[in-house]
């Protein structure tokens, strides 16, 4: 099985198109696009009942109090952990492909609804509702896909990593209010086959390049 796009080649940087955030300048933020990504899925086994996407940032810091202050800079030894942007589940096995923008546009202070009921699928939290718990302005539940938003005081490039499962279950059995790590535990001994696609995304001006489709200017 394969997984592809026509959004960002895989190890390469991810357009801001896609984030949550870009930067006008150090320190200077403001909301992207938040598109979803455009995928393809190639070579779906036959004997598949349903499809998983998960996409995990690999680079997130575990503490996210250190993240965006003024002074502090998370070097290389900060511990880190996945941190998920997009739980979907329940795809039918035939999806063949995901549009740019099917999921998301644009950026939802204090989160987002699920799909409507004609959407074949499933969608969970991502873990910006755990992130913006503590922040009046931007607390709530964050549904679906919502981009990257790493930390700009994080020099370290941050990798996105979308992977496709294939199940040999119609439906996951998961909580009412369920995050990626319960997908990852209900999957246990389901998966048929998987892929991973990864891009890469930062908001430290000092690695700037790396943010392809920036408007901060040179």
């Amino acid at each position: 099985m394969k997984l592809s796009s026509l959004s960002f080649m895989d190890g390469e940087p991810m357009p801001d198109r896609y984030a949550f955030a870009k930067n006008l300048g150090p320190q200077s933020l403001i909301p992207g696009d938040n598109l979803n990504p455009q995928f393809t899925f190639i070579d779906v086994p036959e004997d598949a009942r349903s499809l998983t996407l998960l996409c995990a940032d690999l680079d997130s810091p575990e503490d996210l109090s250190l993240a965006d202050r003024e002074g502090i800079t998370l070097d290389g030894d900060v511990p880190r952990r996945p941190f998920y942007h997009w739980v979907l589940i329940d795809l039918p096995p035939d999806t063949g492909d995901i549009e740019e923008g099917a999921y998301a546009i644009g950026v939802y202070r204090r989160g987002k609804s699920q799909l409507s009921d004609d959407m074949a699928a499933r969608e969970g939290l991502n873990d910006l509702t755990h992130r913006f718990t503590n922040d009046p302005e931007m607390a709530g539940y964050y549904y679906g896909y919502d981009g990257p938003c790493p930390p700009w005081n994080d020099p370290k490039p941050h990798r996105y990593c979308f992977t496709l499962y294939a199940l040999d279950i119609e439906s996951l059995t998961v909580p009412t209010l369920f995050y990626g790590n319960d997908v990852v535990a209900a999957m246990e001994g389901h998966v048929l086959a998987c892929a991973s696609l990864t891009g890469v995304y930062t908001l430290d001006p000092s690695v700037a390049p790396v943010q392809v489709g920036s408007t901060t200017a040179t």
